[in-house]
């Protein structure tokens, strides 16, 4: 249920963001009379993520089984591909996020008001998009464990209400974030959710009979460790490990964690070792919705 929390308040928060600088923006440049655009976009939004996920929810019914499966497999990966794709662009474009909004509205109040829904819709239906596809993953794997399905669902809204009510924050004043710090902690801790959602997408794929090895173990503690223990609980709740995994899902797991997470890493360290003598990533990502905001 946390890692479903922050994958809400993760995505949840860089829909809020965007929304604010928007609004912010128009409301400082004196062209309010766009605002019902923009909210317009993020109503699309909203209902086309909404629809996303339904159709994920609903559409593999009636399959057999081994359909199910390998549907639910290579979304999985689809799935971990669009959140690594995620925490890379935040790391590398959180300091520049605001400048660049601002010149797409400037771009789209010159174009007229389908271009400024269009604005909207594409950045925050992204979010929407990314949120409803990795949820969809989550739940498949509580529901292949026999855990609640709710769960995750539930971990997800509280995320979200989290985001908007920082968001509005920040709006008004009222909450200084250190964005820069944030994206960085929750990035790292995401690679290690992507991991196990990769993990279980590759057992789907096992199941469904496209990959090998599904009775060949790493390792099976579910007699130290039931699955419906506190512990077990825990661990498959917040990293998606399940007590008794596959020697092929263990080899994806680091094969994953272990490049993604260097390379992130790398990423984050790098403006700091070149901009030596410059503000603090943090104060900088933080200042650009602040502003906007408060003007």
């Amino acid at each position: 249920m946390f890692a479903n929390y922050l994958i809400g308040l993760r995505e949840g928060l860089e829909a809020s963001l965007v929304v604010v600088i928007l609004v912010a923006y128009l409301v400082r440049t004196g062209r309010t009379r766009h605002l019902p655009a923009i909210w317009g976009g993020v109503a699309i939004a909203v209902a086309v993520s909404l629809g996303f996920g339904a159709l994920l929810t609903y559409g593999p019914k009636g399959l057999t089984f081994e359909a199910q499966e390998a549907i639910g497999g290579g979304l999985s990966i689809v799935a971990v591909g669009f959140v690594t794709w995620m925490i890379f662009w935040m790391a590398r474009t959180a300091r520049t996020l605001s400048g660049q909004l601002k010149g797409r509205v400037d771009a789209a109040a010159e174009a007229g008001w389908g271009a400024l829904v269009g604005v909207a819709v594409l950045a925050v239906g992204r979010e929407g998009l990314e949120t409803a596809l990795f949820l969809w993953a989550a739940t498949q794997a509580a529901a292949r464990d026999n855990a609640s399905t709710t769960a995750p669902l539930v971990g997800a809204l509280l995320g979200l209400a989290t985001a908007v009510a920082l968001g509005v924050g920040v709006y008004k004043g009222a909450v200084r974030l250190d964005l820069g710090r944030f994206f960085t902690w929750t990035g790292a801790f995401l690679v290690l959710v992507a991991a196990g959602v990769l993990a279980y997408g590759v057992h789907d794929l096992q199941e469904a009979g496209l990959l090998p090895g599904l009775d060949t173990l790493a390792f099976d503690v579910s007699g130290a460790i039931p699955p419906t223990s506190v512990v077990g609980t825990l661990v498959k709740g917040v990293f998606n490990l399940s007590p008794a995994m596959t020697v092929l899902e263990v080899a994806v797991w680091f094969a994953y964690v272990v490049p993604v997470m260097a390379l992130f890493v790398r990423s984050v360290a790098r403006p700091r070792r070149t901009d030596a003598g410059a503000t603090p990533t943090s104060g900088a990502s933080a200042r650009p919705a602040q502003q906007g905001a408060s003007s």
